[in-house]
């Protein structure tokens, strides 16, 4: 059966959808192109019609993703205004956070993947690592004037690293701890 053009964009755009959630919680291996396709309601046979390969849609579904969050952190930055920094911390170093694999961070869910997956998948998640180091650098600034590019770097940096250790402890007790002294570190005056 032929689909209008307007179909098959809503056909490869759900394709690209599932594809971010699926491979997010299972990793790039852990999800075959019958199963991505199933999940998107498609047959198998549609896959090679909307993309070059694989590899290609791999690309497109971590855009995809990269694009959901910098809009999100966006949005709660211009919502949060004078507070976007410490509401950014504390959006992301959630338990929630911690448990929603397929549509949360990412960098987190795929950062070594995508070092492991060729030479082009790297360049796409630096420039969602820059965006997301931009926005909280701003929200950062807000806070504290003399905070630097390499301070939201390194707040960044320890907030993926809080998430990946917290996703990868078994004990709830234990991954709320290590969200919470990472939420304790990044923001001092939350101490008790």
């Amino acid at each position: 059966m032929r689909v209008n053009r307007i179909q098959a964009e809503e056909n490869r755009q759900a394709v690209i959808d599932a594809a971010s959630r699926l491979f997010r919680e299972r990793g790039f291996d852990g999800v075959g192109v019958a199963e991505l396709m199933a999940a998107a309601g498609l047959t198998h046979g549609a896959f090679y019609k909307q993309f070059k390969s694989k590899d290609d849609l791999i690309a497109q579904a971590c855009d995809r993703a990269l694009e959901t969050g910098i809009n999100g952190w966006r949005r709660a930055a211009a919502e949060a205004g004078e507070g976007a920094y410490a509401a950014l911390v504390r959006r992301y170093l959630t338990p929630g956070h911690r448990g929603r694999v397929g549509t949360g961070c990412v960098i987190a869910s795929l950062g070594a993947d995508a070092s492991r997956h060729g030479p082009d998948l790297p360049r796409h998640f630096e420039s969602g690592v820059k965006t997301f180091v931009d926005i909280l650098a701003a929200a950062l600034r807000k806070a504290d004037p003399a905070a630097t590019p390499d301070d939201a770097l390194a707040a960044f940096s320890t907030m993926v690293g809080a998430l990946v250790l917290a996703r990868a402890v078994d004990d709830d007790a234990y991954a709320r701890r290590i969200l919470e002294a990472a939420v304790d570190r990044l923001l001092p005056s939350t101490r008790a």
